[in-house]
């Protein structure tokens, strides 16, 4: 379960990368804070799953 946690993490993070991007050469904010949000949040997951390694370890 740990796996699927990190890609989820790592997908999020590019994703949000991606939408980030797009949205500021476009010139688009509501497409750049989506990308921001989803950036966060893939930030976020990765650190709990970091944490739990910790605790694990």
């Amino acid at each position: 379960m740990a796996a699927d946690e990190k890609s989820k993490a790592k997908s999020e993070q590019a994703k949000g990368k991606v939408k980030k991007t797009v949205g500021q050469v476009v010139g688009n904010e509501r497409l750049e804070n989506e990308g921001r949000a989803e950036e966060t949040k893939g930030d976020a997951r990765q650190a709990k799953e970091k944490g739990k390694d910790a605790l694990k370890g």
